[in-house]
């Protein structure tokens, strides 16, 4: 491929490149190229159309922007910085030299940066743009876009984010904050399984985003799109760009509904659904409902997932309900788990045992879902053989219960944020980013080795906003997270198994065994699902009280 120079973290330039250039592009880690030349300026010029083509066969997106270099006006800054904002990743921009890519460029960076920077990073790039500086300060000159400067963004308004934004502003009420997300609605997720089993109402799980956000805080209702850690800044989907002193990132994670070929087309008929979209939990439940005899299958993937518990809440209530309708014996129940055992901490594992058999669920270790025919109401599942090879089985089925893949949000995964694997990459106690300083994350996102729960959330809030704080006063980072999250599994209506556990699997009951012992099912802790924790989910956690969840100082907390 061309020598290409990177002009900042995220976008580099290069001059014309070709089509062989294209599978070395991919390989340097691009995701994203912008063409900024015209067709036909030279005989030997590579068709944009091709180009186009072959790059998306290798996975890039690919922008044709073209401009005359000497014609160049604020439209086509327009233009290439929206361009960038909808990029999902690093941006290669070329054109004949990678002269009118810096150029665009620059016109964009002189709205929010001194323009003798933006002349410098071009100059150390290999473009001296000096002759631009008049068109550049005219960008720069009043009445030109400008960033908002906060002193906290938060990258997302699920629970992770808005309980930060609560504790936060309960500790210091002036603070400058900016919380991003477009969601109009915001969900209590854990109340899914309830409504997949009759016990809730999907309007109780729902409310209002504006209802939770205080006036104060500013709401920016557009998606993250890039973050350049070099600048404190982060671009908008919007087109909108704004600065941060200190940045959180919980933007949750994404449901891979593509990642199992046939899913997506087969959800919400053909007695397919997932408790993982709100708009099917009332179909669980219909589903449930509707089935007196033939086959239920019941799917977990490989970890991460979000409520490892989850997909066994779904089944277990189930096949309680199908108990207590006296059809139990006529429906054959299949658990289907990537994983080598029915639950990762051994503690839970007897009880759950114990409501397997009674169900009769048919438990499948180490067997994946790999398809899915909603016409054919059939499911094929891939398991390892001793010796390493794959085995393929298909199955028929009445009902299909599917927890999909799950993975770090794109904008998370493309980004300079990103561990190997995708992943937020931050220390397992103070939950700082590993490489920038005044980055903080929480919440499903993250690579920390905890349970993707809301009660890990509820506990790493108050984690993060002592530590924010600390890094914005310019002192040591005062408090640790020890990797604590709660599952309720819900093995029957009436009945819980309250799963809490930190790091390494360690159990971290929050109330004395003789009130309710997680080990064992237990009415108490049914209540405190029904009951309880929604109320605390929506008049303390996201109001920035911290009962039960107080912070524990740096140096006694067991984190790994």
């Amino acid at each position: 491929m061309p020598a290409y120079a990177k002009l900042d973290d995220r976008v580099s330039v290069a001059p014309q490149i070709t089509l062989d250039d294209i599978p070395a592009i991919a390989e340097a880690g691009f995701t994203t190229l912008i063409g900024n030349r015209p067709d036909g300026e030279a005989e030997d010029q590579p068709d944009t159309a091709a180009l186009a083509a072959e790059a998306r066969r290798h996975g890039l997106d690919f922008v044709h922007q073209p401009v005359v270099g000497s014609a160049i006006d604020t439209a086509d800054a327009d233009a290439f910085e929206a361009a960038l904002a909808q990029a999902r990743g690093p941006v290669l921009a070329f054109c004949r030299t990678g002269t009118r890519s810096t150029t665009l460029w620059a016109l964009g960076q002189a709205r929010r940066r001194p323009v003798d920077d933006v002349l410098a990073d071009a100059q150390r790039a290999g473009y001296d743009l000096s002759a631009l500086r008049p068109k550049l300060e005219a960008a720069a000159a009043p009445g030109a876009t400008s960033r908002d400067v906060f002193d906290v963004v938060v990258i997302g308004g699920g629970a992770a984010g808005l309980a930060t934004m609560a504790s936060l502003l309960k500790r210091r009420p002036g603070l400058r904050i900016c919380v991003v997300d477009p969601a109009e609605q915001h969900a209590y997720q854990p109340g899914w399984t309830m409504v997949g089993a009759g016990v809730f109402d999907l309007d109780q799980t729902l409310r209002p985003m504006a209802s939770l956000i205080p006036d104060c805080v500013t709401w920016k209702r557009s998606a993250a799109a890039a973050f350049d850690c070099a600048r404190n800044e982060i671009a908008l989907q919007n087109g909108e760009c704004i600065g941060y002193r200190v940045l959180v990132v919980a933007p949750g994670l994404t449901l891979d509904w593509d990642g199992i070929p046939g899913l997506r087309d087969a959800l919400g008929r053909n007695g397919v659904t997932s408790n993982y979209r709100q708009d099917l939990a009332p179909y669980t439940w219909s589903l449930v409902q509707q089935l007196r005899r033939g086959r239920a299958l019941f799917t977990q993937p490989p970890m991460p997932i979000k409520c490892a518990g989850a997909p066994q809440k779904a089944m277990y209530l189930s096949a309680d309900h199908w108990r207590r309708q006296g059809v139990l014996r006529d429906v054959d129940i299949q658990f289907h788990t990537a994983g080598a055992v029915l639950f990762g901490v051994e503690a839970y594992v007897p009880a759950l045992m114990h409501y397997i058999e009674r169900y009769a669920i048919d438990l499948q270790l180490g067997s994946r879902l790999v398809a899915v025919d909603g016409g054919a109401r059939s499911a094929t599942f891939q398991r390892q053989t001793p010796d390493g090879a794959a085995t393929e089985q298909v199955v028929g089925f009445d009902m299909l219960h599917v927890c999909p893949p799950q993975r770090a949000p794109d904008v998370v995964r493309g980004s300079a944020l990103a561990n190997a694997a995708g992943w937020l990459d931050v220390e397992a106690d103070t939950l700082r980013h590993v490489r920038h300083a005044n980055v903080f994350g929480l919440g499903d996102a993250t690579s920390t080795p905890n349970a993707k729960t809301a009660a890990a959330a509820r506990k790493q809030a108050p984690v993060v906003a002592e530590n924010v704080l600390a890094t914005l006063d310019g002192l040591p980072l005062p408090a640790a997270y020890d990797g604590y999250g709660s599952c309720p599994l819900t093995v029957e209506r009436g009945k819980i198994v309250l799963a809490e556990f930190g790091y390494g699997g360690t159990l971290m009951p929050t109330f004395p065994r003789w009130l309710i012992d997680g080990r064992k099912p237990s009415r108490l802790a049914w209540h405190l699902k029904s009951e309880a924790l929604p109320a605390l989910y929506w008049n303390a956690m996201l109001k920035g009280r911290e009962w039960l969840c107080a912070p524990q100082p740096r140096d006694t907390a067991t984190a790994s």
